[in-house]
């Protein structure tokens, strides 16, 4: 090691000796072939060592601009390998350098932040552009005769499958403005006219749908950047839209029309495109989602044969989100399809519709992202208590097992869904969840929860069972009446005691007699305690005043304790 070291030194004199002959070659003559050997020595050591440490010239700007890479430093040939923070650099302002000024004269091309910079998105997708994207304007459906309408609504059809870059906004400026006419001029064609639709058509509409949609979703962020957060993040929303916008129009007026085949449509609209629709429900853009929504439950509603594919795909999606990604933008639509087809749910219910319930529906309280897609997931619950009471139990217990701990936010959630599950609770099923729940609401003593006795209903169902629901509450309340910090919190407790007061006073005066004579039991037990520290100190005082033992807190007794640690 010490000859390492010394090995680095004399490059290091070396290379201050080579800076000073370069400085000097100019004005320094040569004297002999002994000595210009020897200056030759020096100036390839110097040479060498300037290889491996950052010049502290200005570097001039380089012709061709290039992708910044980390610098490597490599050893030049014949010198033993060492590591950049091994060789000493030149002092910038004299011999007293500072350690920050080796930071002034290393390389400023590449920075950690340049190269962990997030880049900028303009698209929440990606496109397959056309390789041939010159479009000739044709001639409108007005201008054309009937019996030729149908080849120019073809020919439309095939300039619609030509697909842009609109990230280039400045790119096919004319070609994508006769795109964007051609699909107003086909939904106008659809919407406005009978008979139109003829079978030729259909295969070409569903070719044009998935050309100009189906493509790959990529993740909200590039890999190596900041996570994507769904509730603080702004969206990318689509650039190309203009376009996607009616492509989405015209086919649902496709779908609506009266002339609409559907067993003409069933070798076009299949299981595969059906998969490749759910994976569109991830783009960011909230306004695709919409449409895609609408399209998924027409599709629902006109092909019988799908429905069971679509509903056992859609629990895909949902099993994905929950036990493995926790990340998916359009749980919220596929919640509200859903919705609407619990809804048309024949009684009684399936075990298949049951079971997607306790596996699918339930566990959705389970994700982080619970807010983004809450709202619709309450009334998809609601929709099958509505159907089948006796589910209650379940869903409830299902609630208290995924009740946070300290995510207030959610737990407000929870609250409120609960509030909603009253509504619809039978009295038989409330008696068989009673317990558990109110044994939670007594933890969750707050604002909203205090809001459930404002609701009739509510207390309806309480009055009934006061004899097991008081003596959960009353610790609870009668504590927190006395000790809460807001008066808002009070006002509220004082009206749910007064409500338990009239419901059942006598209950409610033994539950206060009791409560009074377990806090005297606590507080003679504390003073028991107290009495029992009291005797043990003491007793251990007189063993110290008698000299039977020393006194652990004198100073001998530290400097023992010291030496017994030394030892």
């Amino acid at each position: 090691m010490r000859g390492f070291k010394n090995k680095v030194l004399a490059r290091t004199k070396n290379h201050d000796k080579g800076v000073l002959s370069l400085k000097r070659k100019d004005s320094v003559d040569k004297k002999s072939d002994k000595k210009d050997s020897k200056s030759n020595e020096k100036q390839d050591k110097s040479s060498r060592v300037e290889q491996a440490t950052p010049l502290s010239k200005p570097i001039s700007s380089p012709s061709l601009v290039v992708t910044p890479s980390p610098v490597i430093y490599a050893s030049p040939p014949g010198v033993a390998e060492t590591m950049p923070g091994d060789l000493v650099l030149p002092a910038k302002h004299g011999p007293k350098g500072s350690a920050f000024e080796r930071l002034q004269v290393t390389p400023k091309d590449v920075t950690l932040s340049e190269t962990m910079k997030t880049p900028k998105r303009h698209s929440s997708s990606r496109f397959r552009i056309s390789e041939s994207r010159e479009l000739e304007k044709l001639p409108s459906f007005q201008e054309v005769s009937p019996p030729n309408r149908q080849d120019l609504f073809l020919r439309k059809l095939d300039q619609c499958n030509v697909i842009f870059d609109f990230a280039d906004a400045a790119g096919d400026i004319k070609s994508k403005e006769i795109k964007r006419v051609a699909l107003h001029e086909l939904l106008d064609y659809v919407a406005n006219n009978r008979g139109v639709i003829t079978e030729p058509l259909y295969g070409k509409v569903v070719t044009m749908f998935c050309n100009n949609l189906f493509r790959p979703i990529p993740p909200p962020v590039n890999p190596i950047g900041e996570i994507f957060d769904p509730e603080e993040d702004e969206p990318v929303l689509e650039v190309a839209w203009p376009h996607l916008q009616v492509v989405y129009e015209f086919f649902l007026r496709f779908l609506e029309s009266p002339d609409f085949n559907t067993n003409v449509t069933k070798q076009y609209i299949d299981h595969q495109f059906i998969l490749q629709l759910l994976e569109l429900f991830d783009s960011e853009d909230p306004r695709e989602r919409d449409f895609l929504k609408t399209t998924l439950h027409r599709i629902y509603g006109k092909f019988l044969n799908l429905r069971s594919f679509i509903r056992r795909s859609i629990n895909n999606v949902f099993f994905h989100f929950v036990y493995e990604s926790e990340r998916f933008n359009g749980i919220a639509e596929l919640l509200e399809i859903l919705g609407s087809i619990i809804n048309g749910f024949a009684l009684p219910l399936k075990d298949e519709h049951k079971m997607f319930l306790g596996r699918v529906l339930i566990p959705l309280h389970k994700p982080k992202t619970l807010s983004m897609y809450h709202p619709q997931l309450a009334y998809c619950i609601v929709q099958f208590l509505e159907k089948d009471p006796s589910l209650t139990e379940e869903v409830i217990l299902g609630l208290l097992r995924y009740w946070p701990k300290i995510n207030s936010p959610k737990e407000v959630m929870l609250l409120n869904e609960i509030e909603d599950i009253f509504e619809v609770m039978e009295p038989s099923e409330f008696v068989k969840i009673q317990v558990p729940l109110f044994h939670q609401l007594a933890k969750s003593v707050a604002e909203r929860a205090l809001y459930f006795w404002n609701n009739e209903y509510f207390c309806n169902l309480v009055s009934d069972n006061v004899n097991t629901i008081l003596p959960i509450m009353f610790t609870a309340l009668y504590e927190n009446s006395q000790n809460h910090w807001n008066r808002t919190i009070h006002g509220m407790i004082y009206h749910a005691l007064k409500i338990f007061m009239e419901i059942s006073p006598a209950l409610f005066d033994e539950l206060t007699s009791e409560y009074k004579i377990m806090q005297d039991e606590l507080r003679s037990r504390e003073q028991g305690r107290q009495l029992m520290w009291q005797r043990v100190e003491t007793a251990a005082r007189k063993r110290i005043s008698s000299g039977l033992v020393k006194d652990p807190m004198t100073p001998d007794t530290e400097v023992g304790l010291g030496k017994l640690q030394l030892a």
